[in-house]
């Protein structure tokens, strides 16, 4: 019989990748506990802003120029207003060291950033997986497309992607409900880019949303997407796939689930004589006690620089680096995504027509730069999205009061086009996560240090498409075209990967084709940490993906009595 602290499995995180081991091991008949170092919350239930407009805010959606002071970080993010600052970490409240600026932002409850994260889906294609060992800029990925083909399939159908078969081989196909529609200025743009240019494709958004419900997911108590583009309120239609609305409530409906909030991982217990971990040591967030719980195996999914500093403090005799890290690389190899290229410009004609809605996604272009070998002077490439809006609307200058003001104020005006990159960065062994030695926060947590920067490579391949995207909107008709360098910082795309790298060797990486850790057997590594290499995608339903066939190979290997 298990004891109150045993367990079959411990996952640690209950964001993106942790609600899907949760699921996964639960469905497999696993008991299994979710310790989350967050608050609880409950789908529904705890979304106090998913309806209300901005005039019900006391501060109509902005934050006060007092909390922009103190928490500097959070504030830099698209998504952090009045209507979801419970749902992120406050900078003051959770301090970290930057030894190069780091916009790391965070969490911190049942769901994690799954509630907030931005919900695109797109497939890494065969030249993502090849492209390491091929260019020779970060060790050769254990596993294949087509390792991970049949996973991206499970976790499609279950979460439901909006999206069209379009037939691309660098950005391929997958599981799809009923896809968002381009407006006609879009459609004219994206008519010509493809006309112009044979190498390049075009195509609308893939994105996390149930444009058309399946049975499963009306099951679920998921409704379809009403595109109001409130999203990281929670949704309270279930619209968007999140760990709240989906993964964990089909984990809790085996009876298999024990969800333990306010619970901050100290570290990975490794018994020296019985040579394997058999637990995790936490840290209660409210009263600073510490318990410990056992299981025959962990998944850690605290997201990605959590995870490096969890593995970095799990220290014993067998590891006193760090959990597994017999090659040193723990924490090592940290990139992101570069968002610093944006381009505006004006497009005229077409004032008789709009759209209807707010689109969850915008038209997207895969990459097609060094996509099958080394063509240019930086290494890889990035995606480009784009897309057309009228704006105009209210606070028009000189505008005078009354019937004509109303008027005015009205109709929209002229039609305005926003491109933006989604650049590969390349993982560095001087881009690195490390405890500090001497600070620690209030659960007695050695702070994370970050030592990340930009390099030569991203600024020559943000140069290029600036370059690249002036040419393309010139050919698509587009005018008064304005390129901007954002300068933000690493970290500020939310897209943090590495550390705890997956690879062939265990003298270059931690992990192996199964997430799972060289020197650790019942350890398993699904988050963004476990990334060999950033591609230009989106990564989220790649983690997921993963998780789901990590935790396949785990269960028949626990089956088999290995660990």
């Amino acid at each position: 019989m298990i004891k109150e602290n045993e367990f079959d499995a411990i996952v640690i995180g209950s964001g993106i990748s942790g609600g899907w081991a949760a699921k996964e091991l639960c469905e497999k008949g696993l008991k299994t506990l979710v310790l989350e170092r967050g608050r609880s919350v409950e789908h529904k239930k705890d979304y106090p802003t998913m309806t209300a407009t901005a005039w019900d805010m006391p501060r109509r959606n902005r934050m006060p120029l007092a909390d922009k002071l103190e928490n500097p970080v959070v504030n830099r993010c698209y998504a952090y207003k009045e209507d979801t600052e419970h749902f992120f970490v406050k900078d003051k409240d959770h301090p970290y060291i930057q030894e190069k600026p780091f916009d790391w932002v965070r969490g911190y409850q049942v769901g994690g950033k799954s509630l907030l994260w931005a919900r695109q889906t797109q497939r890494w294609s065969k030249y993502d997986f090849e492209a390491p060992g091929r260019d020779g800029f970060a060790v050769d990925w254990p596993i294949r497309y087509n390792d991970i083909d049949p996973w991206y399939s499970y976790v499609e159908r279950f979460v439901g992607i909006s999206g069209n078969k379009d037939g691309v081989e660098t950005l391929p196909d997958g599981e799809f409900l009923p896809p968002w529609e381009m407006n006609c200025v879009e459609k004219v743009i994206r008519d010509r880019i493809v006309e112009a240019y044979k190498d390049r494709f075009v195509m609308i958004g893939r994105c996390a949303h149930l444009t058309e419900p399946q049975p499963h997911h009306l099951e679920q108590g998921r409704g379809q997407c009403m595109a109001r583009n409130q999203c990281e309120r929670g949704c309270p239609f279930g619209a968007y796939f999140s760990s709240n609305s989906a993964t964990l409530p089909a984990a809790a409906a085996t009876g298999n689930l024990t969800i333990r909030p306010d619970s901050v991982v100290h570290s990975i217990i490794y018994d020296d004589a019985k040579e394997k971990v058999t637990g995790v040591r936490v840290i209660d967030r409210i009263n600073k006690t510490a318990t410990e719980y056992f299981a025959k195996v962990i998944f850690v999914n605290a997201s990605a620089l959590n995870s490096n500093l969890i593995l970095l403090n799990s220290t014993s005799n067998r590891f006193p680096n760090g959990l597994g890290n017999d090659s040193g690389l723990l924490g090592q190899y940290i990139a992101f995504h570069n968002y610093r290229g944006n381009i505006n410009a004006s497009f005229e004609g077409y004032e008789d027509k709009f759209y209807f809605g707010r689109r969850p996604c915008a038209v997207m272009m895969p990459n097609f730069r060094n996509v099958k070998k080394q063509e240019m002077d930086f290494l890889r490439g990035y995606m480009t999205f784009y897309s057309a809006v009228r704006g105009g609307w209210g606070g028009k200058p000189n505008a005078p009061f009354g019937e004509e003001f109303k008027d005015q104020n009205s109709k929209p005006g002229p039609w305005g086009v926003f491109m933006m990159m989604q650049g590969e960065t390349i993982p560095k062994e001087q881009s690195k996560v490390t405890l500090s030695p001497d600070q620690v926060d209030e659960w007695g947590m050695p702070l994370l240090n970050i030592d990340v920067d930009y390099d030569d490579n991203d600024i020559k391949s943000m140069n290029d498409f600036f370059e690249q995207g002036t040419e393309m909107l010139e050919k698509a008709g587009c005018f008064n075209i304005r390129t901007r360098d954002t300068k933000q910082a690493p970290g500020l795309d939310i897209h943090e990967m590495g550390g705890v790298r997956m690879g062939k060797d265990p003298k270059t990486s931690l992990l192996n084709g199964w997430n799972q850790m060289h020197h650790c057997k019942n350890v398993f590594v699904t988050d963004g940490s476990s990334m060999t290499s950033t591609g230009s995608q989106n990564p989220s339903i790649t983690y997921m993906a993963l998780t789901a066939r990590a935790v396949d190979y785990a269960v028949k290997e626990m089956k088999k009595g290995d660990f």
